[in-house]
């Protein structure tokens, strides 16, 4: 079975698009999300998508065997917010182990799947390691600038319990997405290296920072290549931009570390910006054209597509991607050597 880094180095890697886009079309109601088990639960949990890998994993099975059957080589877990920190909303923080372990187990039975069947291409899982809803390094409290929600320990002891649960279900690498915190980001960073230490395994990372608007910084206002610059220290698989904006907006912030770094670099940008109905109408044509834009400018070496994303959008990328070769990233053979 060809790892990641062995695969990286022959092609581009397409990761899968949108759960939650997947999820909405379901029309799942509160009895869906609580199923039998949870049906007296004392909190509403309609919209916590992480627990239907619990409470409807056929659905999630088919998700991801839809993005595999599209071309995608990797997919995402389903635990986006699987810390105890974001599971608080539903008074879950227990379930936090379990969640992860479950969506971990059914993303690698569906790869496993789709690699027995093609051992020309295997299927990678990479766990999903969200954001949480609170920031390290800034103040929710206008008023109270020096107030902080959550410290950099809670997040670390959050991150470690979630990361663990990820490995034991199976993941072949570890995905710290959506970061709009670097901070944050240190923190499951540190509890990454904590767990490979103490396991003494090697878990790749990837790690996606988002740029949240048009002043081109990430939420806790670096720069593109300041979040690089602050988190090279790491022995990351690659670094990238995922959500926030559409591909043609992304491109810059691409750009701007492309030839910064000798990590492999992903993206996966929405289907362009919301409407006024918090939809995305990028058609997968339209993000098709623009992804090529990256290719052509050899910018990237995993693609794939974060919000209004279907499995259609990918097909379309997947074939763009064939068709190109990836950036090429000289230390993909010097951090193998170093492990």
């Amino acid at each position: 079975m060809s790892n990641i880094q062995e695969a990286l180095k022959e092609r581009i890697l397409v990761l899968d698009g949108a759960m939650g886009t997947m999820l909405q079309a379901y029309k799942f109601t509160e009895e869906d999300f609580r199923g039998e088990r949870f049906k007296d639960y004392p909190t509403p949990l309609q919209g916590n998508n992480d627990l239907l890998s619990i409470t409807q994993p056929e659905a999630i099975k088919t998700i991801h065997g839809k993005y595999f059957e599209v071309g995608a080589d990797i997919v995402e877990t389903n635990t986006f917010s699987g810390t105890t920190i974001a599971m608080a909303d539903y008074q879950m923080e227990d379930l936090v182990y379990e969640l992860n372990y479950e969506s971990a187990k059914i993303a690698k039975e569906v790869a496993d799947e789709f690699t027995a069947k093609e051992p020309h291409k295997p299927r990678f899982v990479a766990g999903s390691i969200g954001p949480t809803n609170r920031t390290a390094s800034m103040s929710p409290d206008v008023n109270d600038p020096g107030y902080r929600a959550v410290t950099f320990d809670e997040l670390r002891i959050a991150y470690k319990q979630q990361v663990e649960a990820l490995v034991d279900g199976g993941v072949d690498l570890l995905l710290v997405e959506t970061v709009f915190d670097t901070l944050n980001a240190k923190a499951a960073l540190f509890a990454i290296e904590e767990v490979k230490a103490e396991r003494s395994i090697d878990v790749p990372i990837m790690l996606s920072g988002t740029i949240t608007d048009a002043s081109g910084r990430t939420l806790s206002g670096q720069t593109a290549e300041a979040f690089l610059i602050s988190v090279s220290h790491v022995p990351l698989l690659s670094v990238g931009f995922n959500c926030a904006l559409g591909a043609n907006l992304l491109q810059p912030h691409l750009e701007a570390i492309a030839n910064k770094t000798d990590f492999a670099i992903s993206a996966h940008p929405n289907a362009g910006l919301p409407n006024a109905f918090g939809e995305y109408d990028e058609t997968p044509e339209q993000m098709g054209a623009q992804i090529e834009e990256y290719l052509k400018k050899n910018l990237i070496n995993i693609i794939g597509g974060c919000c209004g994303t279907s499995p259609e959008h990918i097909r379309v990328i997947a074939n763009i991607a064939s068709k190109y070769k990836p950036r090429e990233a000289t230390t993909l053979s010097a951090v193998e050597e170093s492990h």
